[in-house]
């Protein structure tokens, strides 16, 4: 016969021209000058430790750049890896984030229901929403996202920036404001609504914690919705109180 022919068993391949290739127990012969496990060069495939490198590398850029200034292409750059698998883990650069403080829900995605309702009871929207998100089941994980932040100083720029530029920007653009007043009205309504979730949620001030949640969100809405529309006001002016002695000499 001629050709090539197959020795059973005999691990031992006759090839035309009458050359031989042992294939070990019968398997195929590999191609001169490879191994059996081709080199991988450049950036690492996928695999389960890449998802944490690169979670570990997004924290490290959001701590050092803030969250504005940090680009996926350079948080896959500190990780190793092409910049396809970071939207493959995880879709975009504010999903990761939220990763990297592990919030279990989007505030944006929250945040773009408020839309739907009229502008003058947006503050009460906004009351709603947010404080129906902590009430929820997903409020303890909330709890437990906060408290990483406010110990880790390191992330405290970035959570600020996400905070004011892709959540409450997004609802003062829905409420039409002029833009040289988005960062004023973004830091009152930042602290009005941080104060009562730390005050309800963290510490529990009573009588803030048990107070019905249909009390507290008419009462905050109503601050809300000042600082989202309301004037705001001139910057005080304050009259030196009268030095006591002066007032007891000119009383004598």
């Amino acid at each position: 016969m001629t050709g090539s022919r197959r020795q059973s068993g005999s691990g031992v391949r006759a090839a035309s021209g009458g050359r031989t290739e042992r294939t070990g127990s019968g398997a195929p012969a590999k191609p001169p000058g490879r191994t059996g496990r081709a080199g991988r060069t450049g950036r690492r495939p996928g695999n389960p430790d890449t998802r944490q490198a690169i979670l570990d590398a997004a924290r490290r850029e959001f701590a050092a750049r803030g969250f504005s200034a940090s680009t996926v292409r350079a948080i896959a750059a500190a990780a190793g890896v092409d910049p396809a698998l970071v939207h493959h883990y995880f879709g975009t650069k504010d999903n990761l984030f939220l990763q990297t403080v592990q919030v279990p829900v989007n505030p944006r995605t929250v945040v773009d229901t408020l839309t739907e309702g009229p502008l003058d009871t947006l503050g009460l929207q906004m009351a709603a929403t947010v404080l129906g998100v902590w009430e929820s089941p997903v409020g303890t994980s909330l709890a437990a996202a906060l408290r990483s932040a406010i110990d880790d100083p390191a992330m405290a720029r970035p959570v600020r920036e996400f905070l004011l530029t892709q959540v409450i920007g997004r609802v003062l653009r829905q409420a039409d404001c002029p833009p040289d007043e988005h960062e004023i009205r973004s830091a009152l309504l930042a602290s009005q609504m941080m104060g009562v979730l730390m005050g309800r949620y963290i510490v529990r001030m009573e009588p803030l914690a048990s107070q019905p949640i249909e009390v507290l969100i008419s009462n905050v809405g109503v601050t809300l919705q000042r600082y989202l529309t309301g004037p705001l006001q001139p910057a005080a002016t304050t009259t030196t109180p009268p030095n006591r002695a002066d007032a007891r000499g000119d009383a004598g």
